[in-house]
């Protein structure tokens, strides 16, 4: 189930948060009725960003192997909407 809360519960109640990012949920934080941010354990964090350091890596070593240099247009100009 989707935890919306306002952002004033992470600091009224913090133990509260705590317990529901560290059973594996994410808190998706409001101010003023409007969304501000999400709060995640670290270990979901991680999950969410260890691959892109890996594909960072992979590239890094890719790019050491070869004189190819890509500019971010080349990059990403056919995925811009």
């Amino acid at each position: 189930m989707i935890q919306i809360r306002p952002v004033s519960e992470l600091r009224n109640n913090f133990p509260g948060i705590e317990k529901i990012v560290n059973s594996g949920n994410e808190v998706y934080l409001t101010k003023n009725g409007y969304g501000a941010m999400v709060v995640l354990s670290l270990e979901k964090y991680a999950e969410l960003t260890d691959d892109i350091e890996l594909k960072l890596d992979e590239a890094d070593r890719a790019a050491a192997m070869t004189g190819e240099r890509l500019t971010h247009e080349d990059v990403f100009g056919k995925y811009r909407v």
